[in-house]
């Protein structure tokens, strides 16, 4: 194992896991707003967005799986990103919100929770040092 030279922080990610949620939230528009209002609310600098789904897929080529049909999204921010797997029959949401700078968990935790009208069934902080 390294040895820590110092104690300093270089980021912060929160990782959430978010189930009965409302499906209609998770269109490319709605997500889009929610990184938009997010970014905005946690104070940070979108740059890149890119999607992985099967809609321009021909429909025998679309996933079917209750864990694999959904969509994911990589919004870049200035200081690293926010990455989003909805999973559309399961009515669930997964992010994960990593910058270096820093933010506050509770308000993306409680703005992400309202947003797709869901639970945080799970959650975590980590420190990056």
């Amino acid at each position: 194992m390294l040895e820590q030279k110092d104690s300093r922080k270089y980021g912060i990610e929160l990782v959430m896991d978010l189930h009965n949620c409302d499906p209609d939230t998770f269109t490319r528009e709605k997500i889009g707003q929610y990184f938009v209002e997010l970014c905005d609310l946690i104070d940070m600098q979108r740059a890149d967005l890119h999607w992985w789904d099967d809609l321009d897929l021909p429909d025998e080529e679309r996933e079917t799986e209750p864990h694999l049909k959904g969509t994911s999204a990589i919004q870049f921010i200035t200081t690293s990103n926010i990455t989003i797997h909805t999973l559309d029959l399961l009515k669930a949401v997964y992010v994960n919100l990593f910058s270096c700078k820093s933010f506050d968990p509770e308000v993306a935790k409680k703005f992400t929770e309202n947003w797709f009208k869901g639970e945080i069934v799970n959650s975590h902080v980590i420190d990056r040092i």
